[in-house]
């Protein structure tokens, strides 16, 4: 069982809101997610655009699974926001 990190669309056609899953990389985009890390709204430039379970996220990792690059650098600022915060 190969499992990705990666985004999976939501929100309404030209608003565009991501959540951030765990899943198989076989299924679809936007198929069943094995877990839910957190969500992403590209349109809004704040601290609040992007929310994400880091823990859970290494959890993930350390099990296998195979962060996208966009997913990857989503964990990446979700982590910085961390330490400055």
């Amino acid at each position: 069982m190969a499992l990705k990190i990666r985004l999976s669309r939501i929100g309404s056609t030209h608003n565009p809101i991501y959540h951030v899953v765990v899943a198989e990389a076989r299924s679809r985009r936007d198929g069943a997610p094995t877990e839910v890390l957190g969500t992403y709204n590209p349109r809004t430039k704040n601290e609040s655009s992007l929310k994400l379970d880091t823990v859970r996220a290494d959890y993930w990792v350390s099990k296998g699974a195979v962060p996208t690059d966009t997913a990857l650098s989503l964990i990446k600022k979700a982590k910085k926001a961390v330490v400055a915060a």
